[in-house]
């Protein structure tokens, strides 16, 4: 079965490249060098997260929605 998950990457300035995250998963984060890359390291970390949670016999979180990205002014 196909699952979706949103990824939020994130520009990593210092080091240049991405960092990922995946927010219906918490814990699940990885990174790339290039966005193509941020994203191929994404799909084989959500993969490698499922895979443990399965072998621990826990629930795989689906996502109920897309996560929301706002900006505030302070």
């Amino acid at each position: 079965m196909a699952r979706k998950y949103t990824v939020i990457l994130e520009p990593n300035y210092r080091e240049e490249g991405y960092t990922v995250r995946v927010p219906a998963l918490p814990g699940c984060i990885t990174y790339g060098q290039t966005r193509e890359e941020a994203l191929e390291r994404a799909r084989e970390a959500v993969e490698g997260f499922i895979e443990g949670l399965q072998k621990a016999g826990e629930l795989v979180p689906e996502e109920v929605s897309p996560a929301g990205l706002e900006t505030v002014t302070v």
